[in-house]
């Protein structure tokens, strides 16, 4: 019971950190994206599946600045607004290549502030769902229809009592607004596009191959409810088990880690350290507590950056206060909303230099790592040469609807330090590929045990992808594989050894156990 007791407080005080990581981290990194007139599929001319009347690559590494990037211009980029084109490079492979799996990890859509800014009006937008209003979507009627049915579902406590849909006419705080259930209805219906011809998933799929998993939290809940009917052409609510995660590290039952606390505790305290040393900040702070009548501390305290961040993704004036009897009212400024922004960029290039978050973010998402390995492995078992298919089949699609907590340092795992961090609606896909047979028709030599292992290894390959784009490439397990090889794509093996030994390496360990356990120096 003690262990117990004690492993419950690290959970508490993990999620606590975590919240508050969540807000400094927030809003960094931000993708530029193209408007469109209109939005339709199409077939690119490189052959990418799209949605929209043209090619726009949205790019999830900066493109190299001669001047500093704008503040304002990359946080309409973190908006996402659901009205841009977007070009989806998702089962995309060598020829004859067979698609075994694809494990897919999206942040929840746009949301409502989580915090409310004291003496000013919160931000008036409706969370019901309407198919006159915009943003809207061809499928959101028939999903609105669709989600009464969820009865027939089958939920992990405590998932049954929350609900399928945002459903009030005044948002509440972090509710799933009508553009974030959008946002992730073009989602999967930009992934049904770019798999339908991989058969993925036949018509008559089995409960056994789709795996969804969500926190207990409405918007996630929603979101990931949202991305799988656009998903499915046949969304079979008998067919469906949501299931809980109750980490935001979706870390099951490996979520004790003493060490990867510590790092997150002086990854804050470096945090802390740089923004109090920023006097611009310090003043427009002040400037915007004077402004509204609080003191400096209460406005620091209510994350005002958060609420900001809504006004702008809406369309929204920012706050503004009445001064006095004199009728004149003071108002929150963009400049003011700049300097915020333009701080936690500069925190983003010190949190890559000094590595502490890095070596947060292995240990904290070491076991979403090897799940999502174990789970390849199967499917890769499943698929040999001679083998009788598992009844049922194995899980070919898995769905993780998440935070921003939980996607940040999966990317910094994964060694895409320099992606942008994750917009609303954002997501990182896991494709996992098998080579067509090397000698089709000839008679095959008999082969040992060893050689049959190696034979394995080389047929069987991986992809990552963040919003769309190809980033295999950049991750630490194959950005030293050469690309232009016999075989183009990154080697599954690459991947099973990073996530089982050489992550480690960073925090000077060889396994989870040691790298959490071990006293400090």
């Amino acid at each position: 019971m003690l262990a117990r007791n004690r492993f419950l407080l690290l959970v508490v005080v993990g999620g606590a950190a975590l919240a508050i990581i969540s807000l400094s981290l927030q809003f960094l990194n931000l993708i530029p994206t193209t408007p469109i007139v209109e939005e339709r599929p199409f077939q690119a001319a490189d052959g990418g599946v799209g949605v929209g009347l043209g090619k726009s690559r949205k790019r999830v590494f900066p493109v190299p600045h001669t001047q500093e990037p704008n503040p304002i211009s990359e946080a309409y980029g973190y908006c996402n607004t659901p009205n841009r084109t977007e070009q989806a490079w998702e089962g995309h492979s060598p020829a004859d290549f067979k698609l075994l799996s694809v494990q897919v990890m999206i942040r929840h859509g746009d949301r409502y502030p989580l915090y409310s800014i004291p003496k000013t009006k919160r931000p008036a937008i409706d969370c019901t769902l309407s198919i006159s209003r915009k943003p809207s979507h061809p499928l959101l009627n028939s999903f609105i229809s669709h989600m009464g049915l969820g009865g027939r579902g089958h939920w992990e406590s405590p998932l049954s009592s929350v609900p399928r849909l945002p459903n009030h006419s005044v948002c509440e705080m972090g509710e799933l607004t009508q553009t974030g259930v959008v946002q992730h209805l073009r989602n999967g219906q930009l992934l049904y596009q770019a798999y339908k011809r991989h058969n993925l998933l036949p018509s008559d799929w089995s409960p056994r191959q789709v795996w969804i998993e969500t926190t207990g939290k409405s918007r996630t809940l929603q979101s990931g409810l949202a991305f799988l009917y656009g998903l499915l052409p046949d969304f079979d609510w008998s067919k469906l088990t949501v299931r809980h995660q109750w980490s935001t590290l979706f870390c099951g039952s490996a979520c004790d880690c003493p060490a990867r606390n510590r790092y997150l505790e002086e990854e804050q305290r470096r945090q802390y350290r740089l923004r109090v040393s920023d006097t611009e900040l310090e003043r427009t702070y002040a400037d915007m507590a004077r402004t509204l009548g609080l003191l400096t501390r209460q406005l620091r305290a209510a994350n005002p950056i958060d609420s900001l961040l809504c006004h702008l993704c809406h369309g929204i004036s920012f706050p503004c206060v009445p001064i006095g009897d004199s009728g004149t009212r003071g108002c929150l400024t963009m400049a003011q909303f700049a300097v915020i922004r333009r701080q936690q960029l500069d925190d983003e290039v010190d949190r890559r230099r000094v590595g502490l978050y890095h070596k947060y973010a292995i240990l904290a998402m070491y076991p979403y790592l090897n799940r999502t390995a174990t789970k390849m492995e199967r499917v890769a078992r499943d698929n040999e040469a001679g083998r009788q298919p598992r009844a049922g089949g194995e899980e070919v699609f898995t769905l993780s609807s998440a935070h921003d907590v939980t996607m940040a340092p999966l990317l910094s795992a994964l060694g895409l330090e320099q992606a942008r961090f994750p917009r609303f609606a954002a997501r990182v896909v896991f494709e996992l590929w098998k080579s067509p047979p090397a000698m089709q028709g000839q008679p095959k030599k008999k082969a040992g045990k060893g050689e049959k292992s190696k034979a394995k290894d080389r047929e069987l390959f991986i992809r990552v992808l963040y919003n769309g784009e190809d980033v295999t490439f950049h991750t630490t397990f194959c950005r030293s594989h050469d690309r232009h090889a016999s075989q183009p794509l990154c080697p599954l093996k690459n991947f099973l050894s990073f996530v089982r030994r050489d992550m480690f390496s960073v925090v000077n360990a060889t396994s989870y156990q040691e790298a959490c356990y071990r006293r400090p120096g």
